[in-house]
């Protein structure tokens, strides 16, 4: 079996587990040797970030080859009209690629998001809106540059999913883990891998993860 962290990485920290002296960095929050990060989040983005252990599994999930889907909150300064979206939704030219065709809509504000720190600057004299889109690429500041492209900056940026994975239950700064099949493995598929969560490693007596907070 392979292991699998799913991280709900702050606003600040950035996707290593080294880096500067004086920067939030994974090993801050993730005390378990031999995990890797399936794919990255920009320092200033927020949300799920997949771990493994698994060197295949980690290449799957990664590799836009393998059209894992990515689901992303967006708040965007402006109101995007119909237009705008329809571009979003076709590929935006970003001079040195196209983005692949995607899902967008605008959604509300989902009530189960937690505040940012530090907070968005925001004007007031300009609106601001959610967009979930979904991604089955993700190159570097990808989201932002769309949004800005089309003249609607990006402010925040949460990953609430990657493919069956998702945020819910894992509070900011806090993780999961749970076992799956190896890549390459047939005999089990996907929507039917395990999930519960293993004992966490110990270390002088005391458990290594974070405690969840359970939604209510």
């Amino acid at each position: 079996m392979g292991m699998l962290i799913l991280f709900n990485k702050p606003y600040g920290v950035l996707c290593q587990f080294t880096g500067e002296p004086g920067r939030a960095t994974l090993a801050g929050y993730i005390p378990v040797p031999g995990v890797y990060a399936a794919g990255r989040l920009d320092t200033d983005s927020e949300g799920l970030l997949v771990l493994t252990d698994d060197g295949a599994l980690q290449a799957r999930i990664a590799d836009p080859r393998h059209k894992l889907a990515k689901t992303y909150l967006v708040q965007v300064e402006g109101v995007p009209d119909e237009a705008a979206l329809a571009a979003l939704r076709a590929g935006v030219d970003l001079g040195d690629f196209v983005t692949r065709p995607c899902q967008v809509r605008l959604v509300a504000e989902p009530a189960w998001l937690w505040p940012r720190v530090p907070p968005i600057r925001e004007r007031k004299s300009i609106p601001t809106r959610w967009l979930e889109i979904v991604l089955k690429e993700g190159k570097n500041r990808q989201v932002r540059r769309m949004t800005a492209k089309l003249g609607f900056p990006t402010l925040r940026l949460v990953r609430a999913r990657v493919g069956e994975w998702s945020l819910e239950g894992i509070a900011p700064g806090e993780w999961r883990e749970i076992l799956v099949e190896p890549v390459g493995v047939p005999t089990t598929p996907a929507s039917t891998l395990p999930r519960q969560p293993r004992p966490s490693p110990r270390r002088n007596g005391a458990p290594l993860r974070r405690p969840l907070r359970r939604s209510t």
